[in-house]
C-alpha cells in the first residue's frame, strides 16, 4: 500500500518536482570525479584546524529537507562556542565523517541527528568535531546559519520529530 502511494504522489507530483529543480539548479549527473569521504574531509579537517575554511558539497539525504544531496554547499570554521541546533562536521569514528545537527551535549559528549532522519544518533567527543556551518551555499543565494528565520524553522523541524517520517514522505515525493 506504501509503494502504491508513492508512486501515485510521484506521478502526480512530477509537473512540480520538473519546476522545483529547474528553479533550484538541480542538474543531472553528468561526468564527474570523487574523492572518497575519509581522504576530503580528513583534509577539511586539517585545513579548518590550520585557520582556514573549507567548503564542501553536501553528499547525502540525511539533513533533508535543510541541505540537498549535490545541490547544496556548505562553510565550515573552526567550532567555537558549539550549542544544540548547530550544524556540524564530526569525525564518529576514525575516518568516518558526518554532517549533522547536535541534539544534545553533555560534558564532552556530543549526539548528533541528521534532519532527515527519524531516528538513531551517532556520538563523538567534543574535540572530534572538525568545524561548525557557518554559511548554507544554495544555487543562486547564500544563508547564514545563524540566520534568525533559518534558526526558527530549524527548532520547529526538532520539535516535529513525532510525525517527521510523513513530512518527509511528502517531501521526497514533491522533491
Amino acid at each position: 500500500m506504501k509503494e502504491l502511494v508513492r508512486k501515485v504522489l510521484r506521478w502526480l507530483m512530477t509537473p512540480v518536482r520538473r519546476n522545483y529543480r529547474q528553479r533550484n539548479g538541480v542538474k543531472s549527473e553528468g561526468e564527474r570525479r570523487e574523492i572518497p569521504n575519509r581522504i576530503l574531509l580528513g583534509m577539511a579537517r586539517d585545513m579548518i584546524r590550520e585557520g582556514h575554511t573549507a567548503t564542501i558539497a553536501v553528499k547525502g539525504y540525511s539533513m533533508r529537507p535543510f541541505l540537498e544531496h549535490e545541490r547544496d554547499r556548505v562553510i565550515l570554521d573552526a567550532p567555537t562556542d558549539l550549542k544544540v541546533g548547530d550544524a556540524v562536521l564530526a569525525e564518529i569514528t576514525p575516518d568516518h565523517y558526518v554532517l549533522h545537527r547536535i541534539i544534545a551535549i553533555e560534558g564532552e559528549q556530543v549526539t548528533l541527528m541528521g534532519d532527515g532522519n527519524v531516528r538513531g544518533t551517532e556520538s563523538c567527543r567534543l574535540s572530534d568535531v572538525a568545524g561548525i556551518v557557518t554559511h548554507y551555499l544554495r544555487p543562486g543565494r547564500t544563508l547564514l546559519a545563524s540566520d534568525p528565520t533559518l534558526q526558527r524553522r530549524i527548532r520547529l523541524w526538532r520539535r516535529l520529530l513525532p510525525i517527521r517520517r510523513y513530512l518527509l514522505f511528502v517531501y521526497k515525493a514533491i522533491v
